[in-house]
């Protein structure tokens, strides 16, 4: 029970350092649905897609490299340097390369060169960064992580919100002011904040610099790059699956007079999925270091089968409670009726979103047996299953097409895991346990939404029933919390 509290601790501390700064940012999306043209915020959407694209390929699966040895060299300075000094050559290189084909670059994705280079700035110093993040994680420090993290996001939002809200205002009675504020400037005041937080979150983390032994080693240099390289396919392909919808949308498969319009509303609703994407987010980066560091310890099967336990119980009573308040919520968080088309969306994504923790979890078996290439695989099949069903969907019904490519992408990541998990490390998962709630709470989500939208009394005895079922069922497990 030690080692589940020092999980759930740890995961606490992670959830502050990534759930509490982009709660922050639910900030941005009212900010932005209200200031902006429904297409404006579909082009932001489309450059922070690229983004989170080229993040993956500047980080080339080296963060979990480097947690791998890490935890199994003796001499985690090696690994230390190794890794650094890795990232810091391949994120110049690429940030040369950016520079000097930068309007080839803007051709491609169909971005503004000017707004291209604020990207391969924002890129370059996020990328400096990995490593001494990975570290904080690695020696158990996530007060700090915590720290630095809010401090980015705290500064990000601090600038969109001086930008949107107050210097207009001050352009009128300040030469200064009047100097900086530019009318149909949106986007670029989006990345000058980008730009602004990341930096100074560089400097932040210099110390790392200063206190790191920079020894690099070719042999365990080139092992790190082929634990790696099925990491980047996976990432590559999970971004693919999770971002690269908003550019089939503004492609020339969309039918829609103005892709971008649709972009936006996608985007926008999709926001609302955020609760089960920042659940699972923070579970993720508590457990994954402990994955590693328990992976040599006493029966460590039946420890993973019952973190997937909590992580489903947790999941699905979020995900029924969002959709039932999701109407509520929209009010909140999405400003403007004109992005609340793509409601339908909702709780599709909520379960795909689900579905992609469960995937998570299960992913242990490869990493912990050194079998990445399995995550490739797995999902470079997902993303295939995504981009088929976006080419095929998108013409006939636009965005609703892409939600549904983005859940049968997960969930056949989900049944893949489990299925390879079985032949190569076994777990015993409670499969009966898991499927009732999970059941449940899909089942409940579906029906109310789609039948019985904004009837609060069925919504909530649904949520009632849902919970009795899991106080009557965990009742032990619960009196036992109680007593500690």
């Amino acid at each position: 029970m030690s080692a589940f509290k020092s999980l759930f601790k740890q995961t606490f501390i992670y959830g502050l350092a990534t759930v509490l700064p982009r709660m922050l940012t639910f900030l941005l999306t009212p900010l932005y649905t209200e200031v902006m043209a429904v297409g404006v915020y579909g082009k932001v959407s489309i450059i922070f897609s690229w983004f989170a694209i080229f993040n993956v390929i500047l980080a080339y699966g080296m963060e979990t490299a480097f947690f791998r040895f890490f935890n199994k060299e003796d001499n985690q300075d090696k690994v230390v340097g190794t890794a650094t000094l890795s990232v810091i050559f391949t994120s110049l290189a690429i940030f040369g390369l950016a520079f000097l084909f930068q309007n080839q670059i803007a051709n491609v994705t169909d971005i503004e060169v000017h707004h291209i280079r604020f990207v391969i700035w924002i890129l370059l110093l996020d990328a400096l960064v990995i490593i001494p993040f990975a570290w904080l994680r690695a020696n158990a420090k996530p007060m700090k992580y915590a720290v630095i993290k809010i401090v980015n996001v705290a500064i990000n939002i601090g600038l969109n919100l001086f930008f949107f809200l107050l210097l207009s205002g001050l352009a009128k009675e300040n030469d200064l002011f009047a100097s900086i504020y530019k009318t149909d400037f949106e986007i670029s005041y989006v990345l000058i904040a980008n730009l602004v937080a990341s930096g100074i979150t560089l400097i932040l983390m210099l110390s790392f610099y200063g206190k790191i032994k920079y020894k690099f080693n070719s042999i365990l240099w080139q092992q790190m790059l082929r634990y790696a390289y099925p990491v980047l396919i996976a990432g590559l392909a999970y971004t693919t699956i999770e971002t690269f919808n908003r550019i089939l949308l503004d492609s020339s498969l969309s039918t829609a007079e103005n892709p971008e319009d649709e972009v936006g509303m996608f985007s926008a609703c999709y926001k609302l999925a955020l609760f089960m994407t920042l659940f699972a987010t923070a579970f993720r980066l508590g457990i994954e270091p402990y994955f590693f560091s328990h992976a040599k310890s006493k029966n460590p099967q039946k420890n993973y089968a019952k973190i997937l336990e909590y992580f489903v119980i947790f999941g699905s009573g979020i995900l029924l409670t969002v959709v039932v308040l999701s109407d509520i919520l929209k009010v909140i968080i999405i400003r403007d009726e004109d992005f609340w088309e793509a409601m339908w969306i909702v709780p599709i994504i909520l379960i795909a979103s689900f579905c992609l923790g469960i995937y998570h979890n299960l992913s242990v078996w490869y990493k912990i047996t050194d079998r990445t290439k399995f995550g490739a695989y797995i999902s470079v099949v997902g993303a295939i299953i995504t981009l088929v069903l976006n080419i095929w969907l998108i013409p006939i019904i636009s965005y609703k097409g892409s939600a549904i490519a983005t859940l049968a992408a997960y969930g056949s990541m989900v049944l893949l895991s489990y299925y390879f998990g079985r032949k190569y490390y076994p777990i015993p998962y409670n499969l009966k346990k898991i499927g009732l709630y999970l059941t449940m709470s899909i089942l409940f989500s579906l029906v109310y939404f789609y039948q019985f939208r904004e009837n609060y009394v069925i919504g909530i005895s649904m949520l009632v029933v849902f919970l009795g079922v899991i106080s009557f069922s965990e009742k032990n497990q619960i009196k036992q919390i109680l007593k500690r």
